[in-house]
């Protein structure tokens, strides 16, 4: 009998164990979900795209082809935007079969409330002409139709390379203004 006694003592100890440390693990374990705190998933990209192209038309014929390894729109912010951390290059088609221009940037960023680009790091604009605009910033307020900057810009063409800091223009490179000219270099002899 005593040996029955100890085997059931025995047996509610182990029970009693076991169930004490299923409970703490229970207790200890973090739940996941938990962690994350509202504030950072706020923060995180509403949308990502990777290695796209977007297609812009007007009345069936192609505007411009914009392509970019990574897109992350945030419009959790009070001011959506996307950004493009990777870079972005936009090809001019103006309803033409090649492309007539392009711009790449190693960074974009648009925000959709101003209807403002800002492209940045080793900015390239090459229009129509083949006339080429190179600055560290450039900004396109597409509601005033202007691009601008307050950085040094180069611009080059057949005939000349102007340097300066400064720049205003309308997106098509056709009516600009460099503020301040440092240098005008003439590329063909008279």
């Amino acid at each position: 009998m005593i040996s029955i006694s100890r085997r059931i003592i025995s047996l509610k100890v182990i029970i009693i164990t076991v169930f004490s440390l299923v409970l703490i693990l229970l207790f200890s374990c973090e739940r996941k979900i938990d962690t994350i705190k509202k504030s950072e998933i706020l923060t995180l990209p509403s949308v990502t795209a990777r290695g796209a192209s977007t297609l812009f038309t007007d009345s069936g014929k192609i505007q411009l082809v914009m392509t970019f390894p990574v897109m992350e729109t945030y419009n959790n912010d009070e001011s959506p935007y996307s950004e493009f951390r990777s870079g972005i290059t936009v090809s001019f088609y103006d309803g033409k079969d090649e492309p007539v221009g392009y711009a790449l940037s190693k960074y974009a960023r648009y925000t959709d409330k101003k209807k403002l680009w800002e492209l940045k790091d080793s900015v390239i604009i090459v229009n129509e002409n083949q006339d080429r605009l190179e600055t560290d910033q450039l900004f396109w307020d597409q509601d005033k139709n202007l691009i601008y900057t307050d950085r040094l810009v180069k611009i080059t063409n057949e005939d000349q390379t102007v340097i300066g800091t400064g720049f205003e223009s309308d997106p098509r490179l056709e009516k600009r203004k460099i503020k301040n000219v440092s240098a005008t270099i003439y590329l063909k002899d008279e």
